[in-house]
């Protein structure tokens, strides 16, 4: 198993409690498991995702340094947090595997009505926004890394549930029906740590 720390970035409305369940799974399956998850207020999806990545290489090099290789994941918005780090503030260089959970990586139709202000960070997830073209135009930066998406084909908050998936690597569905479900569900629990896990 990786001996590389485990980077897991929260969404919008959560905080790093909701990642205790996986938690839990991945310490019983690799106690040696050194996991990261800091906590990025997102001020009810005011704040931009580019502000929030900046804060995230802030915690990161506070943490580890400017050079530990790391491992990724992002759950929701989180994850369009984690790769606008990867992309943006040399956070691919560092970085072995990203997986992405639910994340609106292509946007979601659920923002599409949100105005830019006050709701910036929400803004940034629409579809064809600013932000995900210019992450488009630069995604030859993930090419490096191993890049998996995971999803729900019913989620209603990443709408349509396909547009979860980077450009990227293997895609899968999960078998759970709901945006919660993805990284509360045990079934889902079971084939993130899966994935997360892999050699």
């Amino acid at each position: 198993m990786s001996e590389r720390p485990l980077l897991l970035i929260h969404g919008l409305w959560d905080t790093p409690r909701l990642f205790r369940r996986l938690e839990q799974t991945l310490l019983e399956r690799n106690p040696n498991l050194q996991l990261f998850a800091p906590h990025l207020p997102h001020q009810l999806g005011a704040t931009p995702i580019r502000q929030l990545a900046a804060q995230l290489d802030g915690l990161i090099r506070e943490r580890f340094g400017p050079q530990t290789s790391v491992d990724l994941f992002g759950f929701s918005m989180g994850g369009v947090i984690a790769r606008t780090w990867l992309q943006e503030w040399g956070g691919a260089s560092r970085t072995r595997r990203f997986v992405c959970l639910g994340s609106p990586q292509q946007g979601t139709l659920m923002a599409q009505l949100i105005p830019r202000w006050p709701l910036a960070g929400i803004a940034d997830m629409k579809i064809g926004s600013a932000l995900l073209r210019d992450l488009d135009a630069g995604r030859d930066r993930l090419d490096p890394l191993q890049c998996v998406s995971l999803y729900s084909r019913t989620d209603i908050t990443v709408f349509p549930g396909w547009r979860a998936v980077l450009p990227q690597g293997p895609r899968q569905a999960l078998p759970v029906l709901t945006h919660r479900q993805l990284i509360a569900h045990p079934r889902a629990t079971a084939a993130v740590a899966d994935v997360l896990l892999a050699p």
